[in-house]
């Protein structure tokens, strides 16, 4: 087939793609953007999975995504259409009790008094303080980790900036961050909190996602990072009407409109290499695709070992990115439903209160006995439950009279004694009866049910391991060493070839950091 040339070839059009592409395109460049899947999103699509339901069918909330990503791509003015329920996350015990924490500080701090005053007292000074940090996070989550041998002046800088601002924290703040990071997060709660309800929702924020448990060191770190975006204790509820491919939708449009060329249904099988430098990209077509840079939104693992032969690395850092850790322990269950379901802890069937996240996982300890299961290949029989039934927000989604509910399930771990396809179904009624528990009309209501396996994201989504985030966020593999120590700046050892997905700095979910900041490194090196 002839041959094509391009300036920039993005692989992937998941949301850190598309913000990657809308920016070199602001910068000068003509990026085409190639997904193999026939839709634009990655992890972030609507699909309808039963006739009239239509469901964020991997990742249910919106980031939140970066104010400053949601400007320049104007996603409001491209149809995105943002929804920020009042409810922030409802947690619940199986013996009929209830905690709703809201945007509003104060209806959270009266609603936690009705379990505990000192909590209540307590719930403010924490927030304050996670507050004045996460400001601090969310900077140097938007800067390019340092070069740490031969430092630029522009990195000193940010440097000096980043110390600066943890100095004017204040002793005690500033200590805070420097204790907090390493810490499991269920002791980081303990020590503010005695109810346990209040306890696991957020402590939940340090484990989501991850091969970890409440008890695990380091879990607070990702507390922190998902704080960066939106500093509530437990995290608030962000939604696009019409579901999170709503979002990819507008930065597809955003990205086209700024000279983005975007290409569905096309599949790299690999990425061309000549004499330690990218060339271009082959498509299973056999088309092939020349370019003077090749940027992949994939995970570093399935870009550095899948579609480019390694042969084209060292084997010292062929060996590191192979330990590159990327344990999946997330499956999805979307549910279509016939009605709502009756929650017993909701007085009147409270709907206010299912507006936002509904979290199960009551206790600390409940999270981690759900945890202990999936270190043994086995996933939880308790798990620990997100979940949102958006069409309480956006009536379009299901009809009149119905909803859907959307479920992340926690923990299913990628290595699985056994086969996934066997147990398919039998995760599906754990998540069910779990549900069931706290709304025991739930199973007559189900019309159907879709189930995600963390294979299925894996051989379906492209996430290597089934991991959600590209890569486990953990203490080593954060900042500077994501994804290795010295390749931490968005470029590979092969020269032209850059990563612009979650396995790179921030990697913090649906935020758009990552292929924002790969953005602004890659053009200056291309300027060059």
């Amino acid at each position: 087939m002839p041959e094509t040339k391009r300036d920039v070839v993005i692989i992937g059009g998941g949301h850190n793609g598309l913000v990657a592409a809308f920016y070199l395109a602001k910068a000068g460049f003509k990026p085409l953007v190639l997904e193999r899947r026939r839709l634009v999103g990655g992890a972030a699509i609507t699909d309808e999975f039963h006739p009239g339901f239509r469901c964020s069918t991997l990742a249910h909330t919106a980031g939140p995504i970066r104010p400053d990503i949601v400007r320049d791509m104007q996603l409001e003015r491209h149809g995105a259409k943002f929804i920020t329920p009042e409810t922030c996350v409802t947690t619940l015990s199986p013996d009929g009790r209830g905690l709703s924490l809201y945007q509003d500080e104060s209806k959270s701090v009266q609603a936690i008094s009705a379990f505990s005053q000192k909590d209540a007292a307590k719930y403010a000074e924490f927030g304050e303080s996670l507050s004045k940090i996460s400001k601090i996070i969310a900077e140097a989550l938007a800067t390019t980790p340092p070069d740490i041998d031969h430092p630029s002046s522009a990195d000193l800088w940010s440097m000096l900036k980043t110390g600066r601002a943890l100095r004017n924290l204040g002793k005690r703040d500033m200590y805070r961050v420097l204790r907090w990071g390493p810490m499991a997060v269920a002791d980081l709660v303990a020590e503010y909190f005695e109810t346990e309800l209040l306890r696991a929702v957020i402590a939940a924020r340090g484990v989501f996602g991850t091969f970890l448990g409440p008890w695990s060191a380091g879990s607070s770190l990702q507390l922190l990072i998902r704080a960066a975006g939106d500093s509530h204790p437990a995290g608030s509820a962000f939604f696009v009407a019409g579901g999170v491919g709503a979002l990819t939708q507008a930065m597809a449009s955003a990205a086209q409109a700024a000279g983005v060329e975007i290409r569905t249904s096309a599949e790299i099988i690999e990425i061309r290499v000549k004499e330690g430098r990218a060339t271009g990209v082959l498509l299973g077509t056999g088309e092939e695709i020349n370019a003077d840079a090749v940027i992949s939104n994939a995970d570093p693992k399935r870009t550095l070992l899948k579609l480019t032969d390694p042969t084209h690395l060292t084997p010292d850092f062929a060996q590191k990115i192979r330990h590159f850790r990327g344990n999946g322990t997330v499956a999805k269950v979307n549910l279509a439903l016939s009605g709502l379901p009756s929650f017993t802890a909701l007085r009147n069937n409270d709907s206010g209160a299912l507006k936002g996240r509904i979290h199960i996982g009551p206790e600390i300890d409940y999270l981690e006995r759900a945890f202990d299961e999936a270190k043994y290949g086995k996933f939880s029989r308790q798990p620990y439950l997100e979940a949102t039934i958006p069409s309480l927000t956006d009536p379009t989604l299901a009809p009149e009279g119905k909803h859907v509910m959307s479920v992340y399930m926690q923990y299913a771990p990628h290595k699985l004694k056994g086969d996934w396809e066997e147990q398919r179904r039998s995760l599906g009624q754990t998540v069910v009866q779990t549900l069931a528990q706290y709304a025991p009309n739930l199973p007559e209501m189900i019309l159907t049910h879709q189930i995600i396996t963390p294979l299925d994201l894996e051989e379906n989504y492209g996430l290597t391991g089934g991991q959600i985030f590209h890569g486990d966020l953990a203490l080593d593999q954060f900042f500077t060493m994501r994804p290795l120590l010295d390749w931490a700046r968005y470029r590979t050892p092969i020269e032209n070839l850059y990563l612009c997905g979650s396995g790179t700095h921030p990697g913090a979910g649906l935020t758009g950091g990552s292929g924002a900041n790969a953005a602004r490194e890659i053009a200056k090196e291309l300027k060059k």
